[in-house]
Parts: structure tokens; C-alpha cells; sequence
């Protein structure tokens, strides 16, 4: 039989004392660099793993803490997806620490530091990513994580919350072509982010789906801010061939679309028809309102932060990988392509 690993066994095979291994586990500063990764390394290596005991499960209650991780957290699809992670918070009374990454998808070192120093009863990472040995600090310390909405492939035992983004892209254009049209562009995310991917897979399967030719001239591959799809859209709307609609991969990207048809003289859905995703609440008072693929953002995060509030007290969920469904919601920006 395999020997019980402990901070002890942890102590003496690095030749450092049983206070200073605590005092790594429980993020505190005052160990040597050197110490300190001579012990992670060894906590690393023995796939270490804090005992969670009902003690230190309830002990916390009187100041629990549940740290967000957000890639552009002041964002409108941010908020939307904080709406649902405070109502679970407020009703089970933990306070929340927002970090925000700005440009980046992964918390850098000092983040860390400053997690296992607070030490909250869980991690949530909003269309963020975290690092094999982010993952590795966390599940050494007991401290369980979520990532919702991930912008690459998640690694095996990574729970998981998100949409059916491949439906999504798969209705958006279908939509399109049952009103008529047959040069469809799309305008995405980052290639290289996984949901981007997906929305495109779906609009390239409708495209398919109705004997279509793919003209890989009107797919872009954008940011999913106002700015790349204002950019996306003059050049696509500047094209001999032009395209009668666009399908943004966001609604701020639908914004830029029907910013750049405005100063080119088009008229939505007259000239273009656009449809958006994520159906934020600004989408219904644009003028004209805004068809657009509904993601359930709300409903994510707060799934995630139950999920998170049960692997933090020991309760291990039906399933740690969720996919929620998408809406189509039509509003007056598409309709026919011009005669």
C-alpha cells in the first residue's frame, strides 16, 4: 500500500520543517523563493492535496470569500454574467473579490499569491483560462475552481459551465438563409478562441446544410469588440460582391457592422441584415432592435457558483461539464435581401 502523503513526508523529503510546508500550502510571504519552489515542486510531484475536514469547511462561514477571475470584466457580457454569480453569493451570504486580467486570459504569479493568501472557499474564471500549475496550486490547497464560458479546450477534470455556441451559429444563419440570402458573412471572435471557433463551425454547417458555396473571403476573424467588426464590416461592405447579411459573433461586434453600413449609406435590414450574439440588454432599444442569438449568461454563472459552492463543501455535482442551450431572438434587423 501506497504511503499516506502528508505535510510531514512533504517536510522531510525536502529538508525544510512542518511550519514552513503550512506556511507554503496557506500562501504566506515570509518563505524563501528558493524554499518555496523546492516545496511546490514537491507538491507537485506527489499530486499533494489539502484534506478539506468539516471544520475547515464551516470554520470559514463568518467571512467566506469566492474570487472571480474576469478577461475584461467592465464589459456589458461581463456584468450580465456577474448578475448570476452575485444573487447565488447574496443568497448563501460569501462576498466576492473581482479580479480583472484586462488583455490577458491567464492570472499571472502575483494573482496567486494573493488567492491562497486570501484563501476563498473557490475560484471562478469568466472567459479565462488557468495554467497547469495555477490548477496544481489550488487543488493542493483545496481550494476548487469552475471556469465558465473557456476560451481554449479545458484539460480533463476541469469543471466547466458554457453555451451551445456551435447551435447558436448554426441558428444565426440558418435564420438568414430563410429569408432569402445567399452571400452571408460572418464577423468573429479570436481564432484562436474556442467559442469564436464553434460559432463559425455552426455557420459553416447551415451553409453547407443548404448547398451553399463557402466563400472563405466573408469569414473574418475579429475581437468581438464595436471597433473589429466597424473594421470587418467596411471591408466586407466595400467588396464588388457584397454581402447582403453579416453575422457577428457578439452583439458589440454587431454594433461596429451596423456603425460601418450607416456611413456607407446602407440602410439595416433594407441593405444588410444583421444578426448578433449574446443578446445583451442594450440589443432591444437599438434602432432598429437587434436579432440576435440569446446566451443564457445569468443562468451560467449562477449554474457555475453552485456548482463551485458544492465542490468547495464536499458535494460532488451530477456533472462538471454543462452545456446550455441558445435562443434565436428575431427583432427588426433582418429581414429579405434587396430585389
Amino acid at each position: 500500500m501506497a504511503k499516506k502523503m502528508t505535510i510531514a513526508t512533504i517536510a522531510a523529503e525536502v529538508g525544510v520543517s512542518v511550519p514552513t510546508v503550512s506556511k507554503v500550502l496557506n500562501g504566506r510571504p515570509d518563505v524563501a523563493v528558493a524554499t518555496r519552489t523546492r516545496v511546490e515542486e514537491a507538491l507537485a510531484r506527489h499530486e499533494y492535496r489539502k484534506p478539506v475536514s468539516a471544520v475547515d469547511r464551516n470554520a470559514p462561514r463568518r467571512g467566506r470569500l469566492l474570487e472571480v477571475v474576469a478577461h475584461a470584466a467592465y464589459s456589458a457580457w461581463a456584468q450580465e454574467i456577474m448578475l448570476g454569480v452575485s444573487r447565488v453569493c447574496a443568497q448563501n451570504r460569501i462576498g466576492l473579490v473581482l479580479s480583472e486580467l484586462g488583455p490577458e486570459h491567464t492570472p499571472p504569479r502575483e494573482w496567486m499569491d494573493d488567492v491562497l493568501a486570501r484563501r476563498p472557499i473557490g475560484v471562478l474564471f469568466l472567459h479565462s483560462s488557468v495554467s497547469e500549475a495555477q490548477r496544481h496550486h489550488l487543488t493542493s490547497r483545496s481550494i476548487p475552481f469552475v471556469v465558465v464560458d473557456t476560451d481554449g479546450q479545458p484539460p480533463p477534470g476541469v469543471p466547466t459551465v458554457g453555451a451551445n455556441n456551435w447551435n447558436g451559429g448554426l441558428a444565426a444563419t440558418r435564420h438568414l438563409i430563410a429569408l432569402g440570402h445567399r452571400r452571408i458573412a460572418v464577423i468573429s471572435g479570436p481564432s484562436g478562441v474556442l467559442c469564436s471557433r464553434a460559432r463559425v463551425d455552426g455557420y459553416r454547417s447551415a451553409i453547407e446544410e443548404a448547398g451553399l458555396t463557402l466563400d472563405p473571403a466573408l469569414v473574418r476573424w475579429g475581437d468581438f469588440y464595436i471597433s473589429g467588426g466597424h473594421r470587418h464590416a467596411r471591408e466586407l461592405l466595400q467588396l464588388p460582391d457584397r454581402p447582403t447579411a453579416i453575422f457577428a459573433g457578439s452583439d458589440y461586434t454587431a454594433l461596429g457592422v451596423m456603425r460601418a453600413a450607416a456611413e456607407l449609406g446602407l440602410s439595416v435590414p433594407g441593405d444588410l441584415s444583421v444578426v448578433g450574439y449574446d443578446d445583451l440588454p442594450i440589443t432591444e432599444w437599438l434602432n432598429p432592435a437587434l436579432t440576435t442569438v440569446r446566451q443564457p449568461l445569468a443562468e451560467m454563472s449562477s449554474h457555475a457558483t453552485h456548482m463551485l459552492i458544492d465542490l468547495a463543501e464536499g458535494r460532488r455535482p451530477l456533472s462538471t461539464r454543462v452545456e446550455l442551450m441558445t435562443d434565436l431572438v428575431v427583432r427588426a434587423s433582418t429581414g429579405p435581401p434587396p430585389a
